[in-house]
C-alpha cells in the first residue's frame, strides 16, 4: 500500500492551495465587467479583488469553461434569432460618419 502523500506514476502532486473564493461572486463579477465594460480594477468591492477575478477568468478561458457553458446556449439561440438588415434604418448624416459642416445631399442624391 502506498503512503498517503505518494503520487501515482505520471501524475502531478495534488496541491490543495488556499481556500478558494466563492465561484458565484466570481461569475457575478465577470458578468458585471462584461455588461458594464469597465476595467477589472473598477469593479465593486463586493466581487472581491480585481486581480483574483481576472486570474480566475483567464484560467477558465484557457480551460474552455466558458466555451462548454456557452456553446449549447448559442446552438439553442441560433434557432430562434431573426436577423434584421440594418440598411433599412435611417441614420442622421452625423451618425453615418459625415464630417461636421458637410453640405447636405442634393435632392437627386437623396434616397427615397
Amino acid at each position: 500500500m502506498a503512503a498517503a502523500g505518494a503520487v501515482a506514476a505520471g501524475q502531478e502532486p495534488a496541491d490543495p492551495g488556499s481556500a478558494g473564493f466563492d465561484n458565484r461572486k466570481t461569475v457575478a463579477g465577470i458578468l458585471w465587467i462584461a455588461r458594464v465594460g469597465a476595467p477589472w480594477r473598477d469593479r465593486p468591492p463586493y466581487f472581491g479583488q480585481g486581480n483574483t477575478i481576472h486570474r480566475r477568468f483567464r484560467r477558465w478561458v484557457k480551460r474552455g469553461v466558458f466555451a462548454r457553458l456557452l456553446d449549447p446556449l448559442q446552438e439553442d439561440l441560433a434557432r430562434r434569432i431573426v436577423m434584421v438588415d440594418g440598411t433599412f434604418a435611417k441614420v442622421h448624416r452625423h451618425g453615418a460618419g459625415a464630417e461636421k459642416g458637410a453640405a447636405p445631399l442634393s435632392k437627386a442624391a437623396k434616397p427615397k
